[in-house]
């Protein structure tokens, strides 16, 4: 029997082969990755940013009390023995609050017990400077601070020994309950914060006060503190309603209600264009592309005329009148009708079917992608609208849309530098498109690649 024998050069060119597929696969993935780390890592570093007390901070860290898990729990225990909530904790009457605070002291130094001090404190920058709210400080009695124990330490290459120190913050009495509890806790000079119960959210005066904007945060209001002041800072100074919770609403109904009145004309007109036969069917067509040339600032003063004529500025139903059509979305419809073949039509008109029948039986279901893509295109570009939100809306704001909040917030927390309340409300204000990009996402790549292509 004979054996068959692999030469030494056919074995050198197959792991040559193969050593090239590996090193262009190599190529591809690390490209992907390398423009993957492109775009997501600024929105990873500026989600982080939403977390910080202080986004501004240099140089920027990655691991910061936000976002530690020891944190998280005394968060909550925190927010459970202060108002009974461990969510967004706060302080009501008969809470008990032990606390503790910890600092490096140096070797030849007596330790002396830090000054504690329930502040009065506004709720922040903004609408929330000019907010009424119950102080905790009103109501807080903060008991004798008292040595809790000693041991020996090193820090930074110095001897000395950590000294902690407990008390009990209570609410004695009856009262209403307090949205928060802030804490300043002062040592001598000689003396170097070390820990606490909660890690504080500032350390001030070069390290020598410890502050909390609330003792009693819960998880989401120490965690996510930028995202609940959000909701509770931007309100309506008249009747306490939350601002952003009404733009978040007046953003869904424009959005829906042009996606409800696209979902039909456009598919109708669309249909029209690409089936029936009309008298001028191709200059309306033109008529259409030509539009789609015309800048919305060349006609935003005769739409702003017609609705003052109609008195809707500053109502929402005015932008949604305005923005309801979108020539564009006929023209994606109307390519993708003329990719359906005739045969399918004319098989439902030899049973009976009448247009009307053929349309909405026959023809808009096999029109999913098409819709889907659709869908997408006019929620996104609606829940993002800012130009003629500005025109219509700019008069009321509690008609605005998230993009006029946005801009909003910037203009009032912008000034003091309170960017960790603008870039919560920025990424709240992407959730709803985000996911509904993830529910449609296949949808919109088959409807764009098939209304894009004809024949």
């Amino acid at each position: 029997m004979a054996t068959q024998t692999i030469s030494p050069k056919r074995t050198l060119d197959e792991r040559f082969l193969a050593r090239q597929r590996w090193a262009r696969a190599g190529w591809v993935y690390g490209t992907m990755l390398a423009l993957a780390v492109l775009f997501i890592g600024p929105f990873y570093v500026a989600f982080l940013g939403s977390l910080k007390d202080n986004p501004l901070e240099y140089p920027f860290r990655y691991t910061f009390p936000q976002i530690m898990p020891h944190n998280w729990a005394e968060a909550w225990r925190l927010g459970e023995l202060g108002a009974g909530n461990p969510w967004l904790g706060g302080f009501k009457p008969g809470a008990q609050v032990p606390f503790e605070v910890s600092y490096f002291v140096p070797e030849g130094t007596e330790p002396v017990s830090p000054s504690v001090t329930v502040p009065t404190r506004r709720a922040g920058a903004g609408i929330g400077a000019v907010l009424e709210e119950v102080q905790a400080s009103q109501y807080a009695k903060v008991s004798p601070v008292a040595e809790a124990g000693r041991s020996p330490a090193v820090l930074d290459g110095q001897q000395g020994q950590i000294v902690r120190y407990r008390f009990t913050i209570t609410y004695p009495g009856t009262g209403p309950t307090a949205p928060r509890l802030p804490l300043d806790v002062e040592a001598p000079l000689s003396q170097r914060f070390y820990s606490a119960t909660l890690d504080p959210n500032r350390l001030e005066r070069r390290g020598r006060v410890a502050s909390w904007d609330s003792a009693t945060p819960g998880f989401f209001g120490y965690t996510f503190r930028n995202y609940v002041r959000v909701f509770n800072e931007a309100r309506n100074p008249n009747t306490g309603q939350s601002l952003f919770l009404r733009w978040i609403f007046n953003s869904f109904v424009v959005s829906l209600s042009a996606v409800l009145i696209n979902l039909v004309f456009a598919s109708l007109a669309g249909y029209a264009l690409a089936r029936m036969y009309l008298p001028g069917k191709n200059l309306i067509f033109g008529a259409i592309i030509l539009l789609l040339a015309v800048p919305a600032q060349v006609t935003f003063i005769s739409n702003y005329l017609v609705l003052r004529d109609l008195n809707l500025l500053g109502m929402i139903w005015g932008l949604v009148i305005w923005i309801g059509i979108d020539m564009a979305r006929v023209f994606l419809m109307k390519q993708f009708f003329e990719n359906i073949p005739r045969e399918i039509e004319e098989a439902a008109l030899i049973d009976g079917a009448n247009p009307l029948v053929t349309f909405f039986r026959v023809i808009l279901p096999m029109a999913t992608p098409a819709l889907g893509a659709l869908t997408i295109l006019t929620f996104q570009g609606v829940w993002n609208e800012f130009f003629k939100a500005q025109v219509v809306l700019a008069a009321q704001q509690d008609s605005y849309t998230l993009p006029l909040g946005l801009s909003f917030f910037r203009n009032a927390y912008g000034q003091v530098g309170d960017w960790g309340l603008m870039l919560a409300s920025a990424f709240l204000s992407m959730i709803p498109v985000v996911i509904l990009f993830v529910v449609f996402q296949r949808y919109f790549v088959e409807g764009v690649s098939t209304s894009a292509l004809k024949g």
